[in-house]
């Protein structure tokens, strides 16, 4: 039942208490499922209709989706500028620079300079030739793996590249951009160095030909339209531009052996430049990449353009920049820039023949404006979250030191390593109940929230399974203050301890009843006087009333002490908890209780403590691992009479819980419950109807807190006897407790365990105690 009062935001509910066995009633459990099953998607993929034919083609093709709704009032104009500021650039730049770098270094590692140990014209143009091929051969190569890779879905590999990454990974490739322009800008030629820290060397390279700067060149860059400082101070400039297209060519398949390492590392990062640029933009203007997509369409521009002689593409961050800023908004941009360029190659080459290289390098710098402002990210990130700060430093300085590659799989391996840390060192908190709610909320975090007496309710941040799983066994020691590896040692001690007592109070009565034998014997034949035989049978009868008095203060299940316990009263199994054999309550919960000693309990229940509540709400999967702790946190803090309960279990888990087994008789279903405030309910309603056994101090020690001094008067003037049968009696049949007025009553339950040392009535509410006195 549920009633909502909207106006003032309050809502009541009023249900049972539900288990997992009673949820599965109340919500009708089933085995239905929507996902199709293999020979339905297998048939899907297979059938072929006008709409899946047409979806097909625009997923392969884009370009027919958008093109023919394109605004022209709205994007042309953008669209126009951007592509011819990207054109010019075009001509000069080539491709990314750090593609072109690592291509570079390829080329020269399998054609040096000095090929064939001479130098001349023939000799350079031989290695030049050579080079074109090893690059040719390196390009198709990239672009068949990146093919390849998004057929497979390679994409997924996006959702690891978090935005902390991609913005710092971004940064530091702009640094090597901008490295790779210093020489341009101040007319030096340092040396080409590769692998790990490069940048470094090239930078330190340049700043020692620093006094070898051309003057010109800074002059050329604040005034490019200066006449005669070209030719006059020679001034390095575009030079010649070849025109006209060459015919396709296969690129040299024997080549491919060689270059197949770089080529997949090329893939790797154009790929990542290209989806961090297109993740990057898609977050600022509200569109979704494609990351299958863009790996095919990267692909097929290096496959084809490899037969025509083209370097590797990749998305470059300062035209990239550029076309945003200036207004481009569709690929319509791109194809406008594409077009300059190829009528460039094909009639105007020439005319950009006497284009300063340092006038471009400018260009380049002033572009790389936007991406170095992300510098800004490491004072938000300081305030805000400081692991995405940290993997934001991480990725940046890898990225430096050890270029792109190599980058790209220590940010994304760090990445994923913090995950890890985040999920293998979650918080762990001791839940407490907010008043007049059903809200358990840390105890350490809110004052209201307190925790209910007898009841710890633990609960992780994050999914329990093989990292931390030792962790949450610990922490779940440390949170509640039982250390369940002393508690099980003192255990095993008491144990062995009343065992060896047993055994001597065994031998002892052994002993008396010879000892009685031979009095009987001696009796008959004469010997022994009837005052003797009299003392001997005292001393019997003193020892066994010894022996079972041991018995009623040390229960044990060993068939020889039966005798001591009246079974007069019995608990009703129709009516008893399901989950009663594995807890402290019934017959074996009368062995476990009442040979703990005092050490014991209070070390395990100095609080009060009495059950567990773990609450495995963020745990969204379980593995061998979590199974196997559980049933030892069941195992284990049942053996010293602390009962564990289960709650807010999400369904996956537990159909995975059942999957492995881990429900069984001695933990059964009803020990797992919807949420913490079900599972409280039940333990408060049972700690209700629960018998606890006490022996005759533990009632005297409770006489002082009734704050009834005629209590004892009044016991000690009762027949034990007959109150006891009549009371057992009553409580068989149901019927009204006989509570005489003069006794006072005491809100404690008890059970019957022996006529005649004390009797407890059931529960149920306000019960009588009476104590035997001889």
């Amino acid at each position: 039942m549920e009633k909502m009062d909207c106006s003032s935001g309050e809502y009541f509910v009023q249900r049972k208490v539900l288990d997992e066995l009673h949820l599965d009633e109340v919500a009708q459990k089933g085995t239905r499922s929507t996902k199709p099953t293999v020979g339905e998607r297998v048939k899907e993929s297979l059938r072929c209709s006008a709409p899946r034919l047409k979806h097909t083609i625009l997923s392969w093709v884009p370009v027919l989706g958008w093109l023919p709704h394109y605004s022209f009032r709205e994007n042309a104009i953008g669209d126009l500028i951007s592509g011819c500021s990207v054109g010019i650039m075009h001509l000069p730049q080539g491709t990314f620079a750090v593609v072109s770098i690592m291509i570079g270094s390829v080329t020269e590692r399998l054609a040096p300079d000095n090929l064939n140990g001479t130098s001349g014209t023939n000799e350079t143009d031989a290695r030049d030739a050579l080079r074109v091929e090893i690059a040719c051969s390196l390009t198709v190569l990239t672009g068949i793996f990146q093919i390849l890779l998004g057929v497979v879905r390679f994409g997924f590999v996006v959702t690891y590249l978090s935005e902390p990454l991609v913005r710092g990974y971004t940064t530091g490739s702009a640094c090597h951009v901008c490295v790779s322009q210093l020489k341009y800008l101040f007319g030096v030629k340092p040396q080409r160095f590769t692998g790990p820290l490069s940048l470094i060397y090239t930078l330190v390279d340049i700043c020692r030909l620093l006094p070898e700067t051309k003057v010109p060149e800074l002059v050329q860059q604040s005034s490019p339209t200066s006449a005669g400082l070209t030719s006059r101070y020679s001034i390095d400039v575009v030079g010649e531009i070849p025109s006209g297209l060459n015919a396709p060519r296969a690129p040299d398949a024997t080549l491919f052996s060689k270059v197949i390492g770089d080529a997949f590392a090329i893939a790797i990062v154009g790929y990542a430049i290209n989806i961090s640029l297109g993740k990057t933009f898609a977050l600022k203007h509200g569109y979704k990449v494609d990351s299958n997509q863009e790996l095919v369409a990267l692909g097929l521009s290096n496959t084809v353009g490899a037969f025509f002689q083209c370097y590797s593409v990749t998305s470059s961050l300062s035209r990239s920049l550029v076309q945003e800023s200036t207004g481009g908004k569709t690929q319509v941009a791109g194809v406008i820039s594409s077009i300059i360029v190829l009528i460039t190659i094909l009639k105007i080459g020439s005319l950009f023949e006497d284009l300063p290289k340092a006038v471009l390098s400018t260009i380049v710098f002033v572009n790389l404006k936007g991406m170095f402002k992300q510098f800004m990210d490491v004072p938000m990130l300081w305030k805000t979250n400081k692991v995405d700060l940290l993997v934001w430093l991480v990725t940046f300085i890898s990225t430096i030191l050890l270029n792109l590659d190599l980058g790209l799989a220590v940010s994304i391996g760090f990445s994923m390593l913090t995950v890890i840390f985040r999920t293998q060192l979650p918080r762990y908190s001791i839940l407490g109940h907010v008043s007049g709610t059903d809200l358990y909320l840390d105890t350490e975090k809110y004052k209201q929230a307190e925790e209910i007496p007898g009841i710890k309710i633990f609960r992780s941040s994050a999914t329990i399974y093989y990292t931390n799983a030792e962790m949450y066994l610990e922490a779940l020691q440390e949170k509640s203050g039982i250390e369940i590896g002393k508690l099980l040692t003192v255990k095993k001690k008491q144990d062995a301890r009343l065992k060896r007592e047993q055994e001597k109070e065994k031998k002892k009565a052994k002993k008396e009843a010879k000892k009685q034998k031979k009095a009987v014997t001696h009796m008959s034949n004469g010997s022994l006087s009837l005052k003797e035989s009299r003392m001997n049978e005292e001393k019997v009868s003193a020892g066994l009333k010894g022996q079972n008095s041991f018995g009623l203060t040390e229960t044990s299940s060993n068939d020889h002490y039966k005798g001591a316990v009246n079974r007069a009263y019995q608990h009703d199994t129709a009516t008893s908890d399901s989950d009663s054999d594995t807890g402290c309550h019934g017959d074996d919960g009368v062995t476990q209780v009442s040979h703990h000693s005092e050490e014991e309990k209070g070390q395990a229940c100095g609080s009060g403590t009495h059950s567990i509540i773990l609450d495995i709400s963020a745990t969204s999967f379980v593995d061998t691992a979590t199974v196997k702790t559980l049933k030892n946190i069941f195992r284990d803090f049942g053996e010293i009479d602390l009962d564990i309960y289960l709650a807010g279990c999400q369904a996956c888990v537990v159909e995975q819980l059942e999957t492995s087994g881990f429900f069984s008789e001695s933990i059964p279903k009803s020990r797992l419950f919807v949420t913490v405030h079900d599972a409280v309910l039940h333990i408060l309603h049972k700690l209700e109807q629960t018998d606890f056994v006490l022996t005759l101090v533990d009632i005297c020690r409770l006489l002082p807190e009734t704050k009834v001094p005629e209590l004892v008067v009044s016991l000690v003037a009762l027949s034990v006897l007959n109150v006891a049968k009549e009371v057992n009696d009553c409580y068989r049949q149901k019927l009204p407790l006989p509570i005489p007025t003069e006794i006072t009553v005491v809100k404690t339950s008890f059970s019957l365990i022996q006529e005649e040392s004390l009797l407890i009535c059931p529960a149920g509410g306000i019960l009588t105690t009476v104590i035997v006195l001889d």
